[in-house]
């Protein structure tokens, strides 16, 4: 008990409900993570291939097993035909507006493709983003009713 006497031992309870905001911030901060990923692979010229656990189940015997599969990450910028790069920012299969009438970042060349990701990151985590993730979230929702 000598060392638990040293630390600060407080009542609290697991927060196990997030706002929407909040999980559709994570979401995206999940892909962004992902595109940042994908451009420092192909900046150091390998491949990128995130894994997940599948579930497969065998049609001759029935018997299901879980084996990794690689998930397919496709880019979100593209080059333009004055050799520039336009990089789109996406909500799952949507593309966010980020301004009046704008829908992607022109860049000048690869090399400040990373950093530009890691600041598009940083407006994500600040909140920036959110009327945009809610302009197309809503958009989404109306297609399903």
């Amino acid at each position: 008990m000598a060392i638990l006497s040293n630390l600060k031992l407080v009542s609290a309870q697991r927060n196990t409900h997030s706002s929407p905001v909040i999980q559709r911030r994570n979401k995206l901060l999940k892909q962004l993570f992902q595109q940042i990923n994908l451009a420092k692979a192909q900046e150091s010229g390998e491949c990128y291939a995130p894994t997940y656990l599948k579930k497969v189940t065998n049609s001759v015997t029935g018997e299901t097993a879980t084996i990794q599969a690689t998930k397919q990450v496709k880019q979100w910028w593209s080059y333009s035909d004055n050799g520039k790069i336009n990089l789109f920012i996406r909500y799952g299969a949507k593309i966010l507006t980020l301004g009046k009438n704008t829908n992607a970042i022109e860049l000048s060349d690869k090399s400040k493709l990373v950093e530009t990701l890691e600041l598009i990151k940083q407006a994500v985590e600040a909140g920036e983003m959110d009327a945009a993730i809610e302009t197309v979230s809503q958009a989404t929702r109306k297609q399903f009713k």
